[in-house]
């Protein structure tokens, strides 16, 4: 009956021990870095592509994980602007060419129905600021363009590079940028694929902001911060019309008829109780005006302070 029972129960232990596939796939996948991070602050929604070794390369998987983050920002009632940022010295470099390798090319990646690199066939229902660094080239600056506003550091580089490897423009960069540049601007930078330097991408309206270098994600939020701190209902209101105005209308009347015909009841509720408030006395004599852009964050405020107090004898020889 021992001999039995131990036999029994070893048999049982070689059963436990038998390694479960899915379980150590799941392992592996949950050890494997996460190549988009997502955090929230307050009412900012940051999401930060993190493949560093490829310059932000997107591949297929980040793509998708991109896509996913955008659609969890756009029904988080409690997230009102969303930050896009590189991590690692670059934004994106846009998409995994090495994907696209091996024997035979598969040019459907390219024509995956949200974008190539995430969203960007989408119309984010929210505000969406870009922090750019170092490369945003080729899909990546598609990417950027999918954003409302770009904040970008001074060494940062844009340029349609795929144009050197034949790979086109289909991540709704030929849309987006002549709405923003113009036709001519637009016909340059695509055609040649030449590199932009972050003072031209400003003089161009490509770039909103041009900040130091190591200090795009930390400007992106206080703007992102600067644009939450507004009535939101009202405020998206005016975007969409905008985009509507750009993209979507055959003519200035149909622009205006939006206008009037995007005025849900949360914007007008909204705007009532803004005009209670300002009838109240809110907005008069300068009471709103900590409702503005930080243009430096108060840390780096205090340490230029310091710098500044520690050096009196360089004020003076200066």
């Amino acid at each position: 009956g021992q001999r039995s029972f131990s036999k029994s129960a070893a048999s049982l232990a070689a059963k436990e021990e038998k390694p479960d596939p899915k379980a150590e796939q799941a392992a592996q996948d949950a050890a494997k870095p996460k190549t988009v991070l997502i955090e929230r602050d307050g009412p900012i929604f940051l999401i930060g592509i993190n493949r560093p070794e490829h310059r932000n390369a997107v591949n297929s998987v980040t793509a998708h994980l991109i896509c996913d983050a955008f659609t969890e920002f756009e029904s988080d009632d409690a997230s009102s602007v969303a930050v896009l940022y590189g991590i690692g010295g670059s934004f994106c470099s846009g998409y995994d060419i090495h994907e696209l390798g091996g024997e035979t090319i598969n040019t459907d990646i390219l024509m995956e129905a949200e974008g190539s690199v995430g969203p960007t066939r989408r119309h984010i229902k929210k505000p969406v600021v870009c922090g750019i660094n170092g490369y945003c080239v080729a899909n990546g600056l598609e990417l950027a363009l999918m954003c409302d506003l770009r904040v970008m550091e001074e060494s940062a580089i844009l340029g349609f590079f795929n144009r050197r490897f034949g790979v086109p423009v289909v991540d709704g960069g030929t849309a987006r940028l002549p709405a923003m540049i113009g036709l001519s601007r637009a016909l340059d930078l695509i055609l040649t694929g030449r590199q932009v330097t972050a003072k031209e991408a400003f003089d161009f309206g490509i770039a909103n902001r041009i900040v130091a270098t190591g200090t795009s994600l930390g400007q992106a939020v206080n703007l992102a911060y600067s644009i939450s701190k507004f009535p939101q209902a009202a405020l998206n209101h005016d975007r969409h019309s905008i985009y509507s105005a750009v993209y979507d209308t055959p003519s200035f009347d149909v622009s205006i008829q939006n206008e009037i015909m995007y005025t849900s009841k949360a914007v007008l509720e909204e705007m009532r109780e803004g005009v209670i408030k300002f009838q109240a006395g809110a907005g008069r004599s300068g009471k709103t005006s900590h409702i503005k852009e930080n243009t430096m964050a108060d840390w780096e405020k205090e340490a230029v302070k310091n710098e500044g107090d520690a050096n009196p004898a360089d004020k003076e020889t200066k």
